[in-house]
């Protein structure tokens, strides 16, 4: 069987998604009798509205207003938009004072989002072992996605990091991460543990995306044809419900 490869899988997301930290919608904010929020948590709530409305000088705006309080969440995502070009000119450097100010709170995502701007050498130069310590900060504060980019780091840099980038990806999976689920079933599939394989492939459906998705699609192309039809089905209806 041809080794299926999945490069770097856990990098993407789409590029109007504030990393991490999305808002809840408006009709989440009333179930289970939860606290009405804050005025900054419904000005990020307006803001990812309007993000996922294609309406960016909109969110820029609220989002802006929204980090005047200094909240980490706040700014980790005004960092986002400066990054993204959320209706602003995008700008790496400035997107890292703000992470680095949200950072300063030991919010997790904004060491995130801080590692992956060392990773690809935006804005700052690249740094692998800078963003690999950012990595693990975010880890330490509770962000599941992180422990599977660490995994992939031993993997990619380590010839003996292979066992150890296991153990992260199936730390990651287990706190519901999605890449980490598929980077279990591609290493399961690899060594020929088609049960395994299965069983990581159903967490990826339970906790993924599209971007997930579509990377699945191409693993699944490796697993037997008795044992993937089914996975690739269910697969297929998810891209469908996301399109």
């Amino acid at each position: 069987m041809p080794e299926p490869v999945l490069h770097r899988a856990g990098s993407t997301l789409p590029s109007n998604t504030n990393e991490g930290s999305v808002p809840p919608t408006p009709a989440t904010l009333t179930q289970g009798g939860r606290v009405p929020p804050s005025p900054v948590e419904g000005q990020l709530v307006l803001a990812q509205i309007y993000l996922d409305r294609g309406q960016m000088q909109a969110a820029f705006s609220m989002i802006e207003v929204a980090a005047r309080s200094g909240q980490p969440a706040a700014l980790n995502m005004l960092g986002r938009a400066y990054e993204r070009g959320w209706g602003v000119t995008p700008n790496p450097l400035v997107a890292m004072q703000y992470f680095e100010m949200a950072a300063g709170q030991n919010y997790g995502w904004a060491f995130f989002n801080l590692a992956d701007l060392y990773m690809a050498g935006h804005g700052p130069p690249r740094d692998v072992a800078r963003a690999y310590g950012l990595y693990v900060q975010a880890a330490q504060a509770g962000v599941a996605k992180a422990l599977n980019m660490i995994g992939l780091l031993h993997e990619d840099n380590s010839p003996k990091g292979l066992s150890v980038a296991r153990e992260y990806y199936e730390a990651a999976a287990e706190a519901g991460d999605c890449w980490g689920a598929l980077n279990m079933a591609r290493l399961a599939l690899q060594n020929g543990n088609i049960s395994m394989a299965r069983e990581f492939f159903q967490k990826t459906l339970e906790t993924g995306f599209e971007a997930c998705f579509l990377d699945m699609k191409k693993l699944l192309a490796f697993m037997p044809a008795p044992y993937g039809a089914d996975l690739m089905a269910r697969t297929n209806q998810c891209l469908c419900k996301q399109a």
